[in-house]
């Protein structure tokens, strides 16, 4: 049993560096975040020690956003050069990976097609409700397109915007060995990240096996065990009824 937010923030994060060791260049080092928000600090942590990134390029329309990440990256991060942009477009120029990851719930183009460069890596996470996109079309048909589960992806990924025919692949086929990932160093890559219930359960798995194994918290039944499911009453362990309590006999007349 489990409040998922901090666990949803680091399980995406690794969702995406697993899908980028597949899709993105081996020697990507720059990686821009559009978005500075409540995700952001997971996404840059996860790039940096475990793909290598060493520059993050930053922009977020709200400024004070861009500095708390600036903060938090440095003060947990000092070797991840941090540089702060003016906009969208500055922060993808140079990138060897694009993260999105803003928060607007918006038919939005955070990133457009002019912005693309031969070997990027789109890693859209932010698109994860309907009506809600960062992607132009354009960036989509621009390149191979990776997705978790395609039929909540049609519905809630920046997939949405686009026909029912277009092509995409269900990254596990990657892991699978049936289809390749990155084919090319020219190659432009896209995951279109939403979130899939399954890596919920993988994350509380690992969490469950990681206290079990470090001797944290303890075992509850959320079944209750009973001595006899059959005398539900009996688990009351009532005196003997001689007339209601006085607070039912107020309330009765009070309706």
């Amino acid at each position: 049993l489990s409040e998922l937010t901090l666990t949803t923030a680091m399980r995406t994060a690794a969702t995406s560096v697993m899908v980028a060791r597949r899709c993105a260049r081996a020697d990507s080092r720059v990686m821009a975040v559009i978005g500075n928000g409540a995700q952001s600090e997971f996404q840059a942590l996860a790039f940096h020690l475990l793909m290598g990134i060493e520059e993050v390029r930053l922009f977020d329309v709200d400024p004070e956003a861009t500095a708390k990440l600036v903060a938090n990256l440095n003060a947990v991060a000092p070797a991840l050069e941090t540089t702060v942009c003016a906009s969208a477009a500055q922060a993808v120029r140079g990138a060897d990976i694009v993260t999105t990851v803003t928060a607007d719930k918006t038919n939005a183009t955070i990133i457009t097609p002019e912005m693309l460069a031969p070997g990027m890596h789109v890693n859209g996470v932010g698109g994860d409700c309907p009506g809600k996109t960062e992607l132009h079309a354009d960036v989509l048909r621009a390149g191979a397109v990776f997705v978790e589960y395609e039929p909540q992806s049609r519905i809630e990924g920046d997939l949405q915007q686009m026909p029912a025919d277009f092509a995409v692949t269900e990254f596990w086929r990657v892991l699978a060995g049936e289809v390749a990932g990155r084919t090319s160093p020219e190659q432009i890559t896209v995951f279109d990240s939403v979130g899939f219930a399954l890596e919920d359960f993988s994350a509380l798995r690992l969490l469950r096996d990681l206290a079990t194994e470090l001797g944290l918290g303890r075992s509850i039944d959320l079944v209750p065990g009973m001595a006899d499911p059959k005398n539900l009453f009996g688990e009351l362990r009532m005196p003997a009824v001689t007339g209601l309590p006085e607070v039912l006999r107020a309330a009765l007349a009070a309706a």
